[in-house]
């Protein structure tokens, strides 16, 4: 007993020391590896700004792939080279997976839902959620679900914001309805939490932290000091224990009201009736059709603040189509989605994500990977990299996403390959709900832009700022007033 006592004490006072040398570490410094603590002191004194700090990283290196080391932990390897990208998404798929690091760190907000496992698991949840992204469900999805949420209830909500002049949280509005219309294409279930008197607040309070409590999981020095707090229910664990709790209280609604023909159902007659395991299906669904496309409509409504000439061609597009626009005609929206397109190439929802190494690996960039380091491929890096992008990178500018037909003159929509433009992942994980995904956004900017101009709140100058978290959110929400657009 007394080792272990020892080996407690000497790793706590380890960690303090550290943090008291890491205070006086300039958040600009550059990443230095040390004995022992590897690049501790340069993640830590930029663990406020991770997405943009790994980001400068990996654009400063010759090969676009970096590796860090940290005492207690594997060591993780950071690209933005689309060839290694395709290398561990589909090439050597087999060699990385979501691995038992993640899974532990997420289980108690995942569980085993799709985005936290691995194998035969993946592929039968994979199979039955595909069901879900039929051309028949989308036409249906698009057509109704949206529809009617947009017209009323967010169209009436804002229009009540317009001739007040209030100012509202125009990211919370978008993931309480993004989070109504998830609930209804895949439980059949209304949570109706874009009403005007916005219930379940909880619900998304709680999802929220929940999300970034699990994220900071990842950033302690060690898993051990994670998990010696949720076992003496401490500090930030006992938090997530409490957020865990109101989300399941919703998901537990859920699971309880849904009907005999959803998504649930399919679960059921395959054989999975587990209450917890199916409420991890919830909440990964939930997850995966509120956080995502809610943030890419987010950072879309700020970027057209900042670039009104790309606006005006938007509403010139949105025009050309009846005010209630079909499947056909919203697929047929081509310079709006090409512009969905920019904004998530320079705010991607998912701004990193990472594989572990079931087995020793060398990268095509020639970095030596052994069993059980982590590779991340970073999402945000690559969307800002000169060599992949030009020089006007940092432009917001749809036109890169066309190319003009040699035979018949016409400009065309041009999709970029998954493995330099990873926002939907790539491989057998490519995201299912891309099409669904483009197609509600693309019905929101339809029906708020031909009524209403989206101006931010905010002092001039300033930018935004990126919660470090699983999604890309705007920190402490995004404040606009909603203006009557003239006609």
């Amino acid at each position: 007993m007394l080792y272990p006592l020892l080996a407690f004490s000497f790793l706590i006072s380890l960690l303090f020391t550290f943090k008291s040398i890491s205070k006086s570490y300039p958040i600009s410094s550059p990443n230095k590896s040390y004995p022992l603590i590897g690049n501790y002191l340069s993640i830590y004194a930029n663990r406020h700004r991770l997405t943009a700090w790994t980001s400068d990283l990996v654009h400063n290196s010759p090969t676009s792939t970096v590796v860090l080391s940290r005492p207690f932990r594997p060591t993780r390897v950071i690209t933005g080279s689309p060839t290694v990208v395709e290398h561990i998404l589909k090439s050597n798929f087999p060699t990385y997976q979501k691995g038992e690091i993640s899974h532990t760190v997420l289980f108690d907000f995942l569980g085993d839902g799709i985005f936290n496992v691995d194998g035969d698991q993946w592929k039968s949840q994979r199979q039955l959620y595909s069901h879900v992204f039929s051309t028949k469900s989308l036409r249906y999805f698009v057509e109704h679900v949206v529809d009617t949420e947009l017209n009323e209830r967010l169209i009436p909500m804002l229009a009540t914001a317009a001739a007040n002049d209030t100012v509202v949280d125009l990211q919370d509005i978008l993931q309480r309805f993004a989070l109504d219309n998830i609930c209804k294409i895949a439980f059949d279930y209304d949570p109706a939490c874009l009403t005007p008197s916005f219930p379940l607040a909880e619900f998304s309070v709680a999802f929220d932290e929940a999300l970034i409590l699990s994220t900071k999981r990842y950033h302690t020095i060690t898993p051990l000091i994670w998990k010696i707090k949720r076992f003496l229910n401490k500090g930030s664990e006992k938090r997530l224990k409490e957020a865990k709790s109101e989300v399941t209280e919703f998901t537990k609604k859920v699971l309880n009201e849904h009907p005999s023909n959803d998504l649930l159902s399919r679960f059921i007659n395959s054989g999975y009736s587990n209450e917890n395991y199916l409420m991890d299906i919830i909440n990964s669904f939930i997850f995966a059709g509120r956080d995502t496309t809610s943030a890419a409509l987010t950072w879309f409504f700020w970027l057209l603040f900042k670039n009104p000439t790309v606006e005006n061609k938007i509403i010139e597009e949105i025009n050309e189509k009846s005010d209630s626009p079909t499947y056909d005609e919203l697929k047929d929206m081509v310079y709006t989605h090409a512009s969905l397109c920019e904004t998530m190439r320079l705010y991607p929802p998912v701004p990193v994500d990472s594989r572990t190494a079931v087995d020793d690996d060398v990268l095509p960039d020639g970095t030596i990977v052994k069993k059980g380091m982590v590779v991340s491929y970073h999402i945000y890096a690559m969307g800002r990299m000169e060599k992949l992008w030009g020089k006007d990178w940092m432009e917001f500018r749809p036109e890169r996403w066309f190319e003009k037909d040699e035979k018949t003159k016409n400009v065309r929509f041009k999709a970029r390959d998954p493995y330099t433009y990873t926002v939907f992942q790539a491989g057998p994980r490519i995201c299912l709900g891309k099409d669904m995904s483009f197609l509600q956004m693309k019905r929101v900017v339809a029906g708020v832009l031909r009524q209403f101009k989206v101006v931010p709140v905010v002092a001039d100058g300033s930018e935004p700022a990126i919660v470090t978290a699983m999604t890309s959110k705007m920190i402490g929400g995004f404040p606009v007033k909603i203006k009557k657009r003239k006609c």
